[in-house]
């Protein structure tokens, strides 16, 4: 589908939207809420009064133009931001009614698992590389982290790619399994919530599609926020999706919504190609 725009037709990531089931008149708990998230960078203020529920086993997608402040939030909501200097957040962001701010940061990342843009597998097997998490967090039985490490990997798509290559490096898989490997990586400790901050952008398209189809099952089990820059992965995959722009929310609403009949005229601006 085509719309115009200043004479030249761009496409329409609505066109992308697969027929869905009507929502169901109940809908879920929030599994995360922000309320007045404040991020700074030195003097630049990087996010601004950033508020928004996030939906218990939902995909919700953040997109917007570069630099508009929505990898920040994605950092922000497992503390990643922590690692740099000179930086500071105010505000509360609460799991479960627990302020995620506050608690301790090895316990913050414990529940809320992130996977980057470049995969980043160690410099280890690949059974280590999911072991990783449950070794850092104490377990040490062998049969435990055996059974969670194909339970993992099972659930990443992967198990029966690599089941006979476990003490292989993780560098010798491809790009696509690499991503996959630190999907599984990121479920081995179980997280309740699973960022994923442009997991494929650096994929082919046959790689994306696993990836894609991969969150899809994987909401059944965890609470995932993905940010993107492809309008038409956040159509094809988001229950819900947020417009960022400048560092702040414009809008969060059904992607359906956003994409078809968007309430703010930022985010029909951006969604039909007029600017970004």
């Amino acid at each position: 589908m085509l719309v115009a725009t200043q004479g030249q037709p761009v496409l329409n990531p609505a066109a992308s939207l697969p027929a869905q089931a009507p929502a169901p008149k109940t809908q879920p708990a929030s599994k995360l809420i922000a309320r007045n998230i404040n991020f700074h960078y030195g003097s630049f203020q990087a996010l601004h009064d950033i508020s928004l529920e996030i939906p218990t086993h939902r995909i919700t997608a953040f997109i917007g133009p570069s630099g508009c402040g929505k990898s920040t939030f994605l950092r922000t909501m497992n503390r990643m931001n922590e690692t740099l200097r000179n930086t500071h957040v105010d505000g509360e962001l609460l799991l479960d009614g627990e302020n995620l701010l506050t608690l301790d940061v090895t316990d913050v990342r414990r529940r809320v698992g992130m996977v980057f843009q470049k995969s980043n597998p160690f410099a280890k097997t690949i059974f280590d590389n999911v072991a990783y998490g449950l070794r850092v967090n104490g377990i040490r039985k062998k049969s435990i982290i055996d059974e969670a490490v194909e339970r993992s990997l099972t659930h990443a798509a992967l198990w029966s790619e690599v089941k006979d290559k476990l003490q292989k490096p993780a560098s010798a898989l491809s790009g696509g399994q690499q991503q996959r490997l630190c999907i599984a990586r990121a479920l081995a400790v179980e997280p309740e919530v699973l960022l994923l901050d442009e997991p494929c952008s650096a994929l082919d398209p046959i790689a994306t599609l696993k990836i894609e189809e991969l969150l899809f099952q994987l909401k059944e089990m965890t609470t995932i926020v993905i940010v993107t820059h492809n309008m038409q992965q956040a159509a094809r995959l988001a229950d819900r999706t947020g417009f960022f722009l400048l560092g702040r929310l414009i809008e969060l609403d059904d992607t359906r919504r956003i994409f078809q009949n968007p309430g703010k005229k930022e985010t029909e601006d951006y969604v039909t190609g007029r600017f970004g």
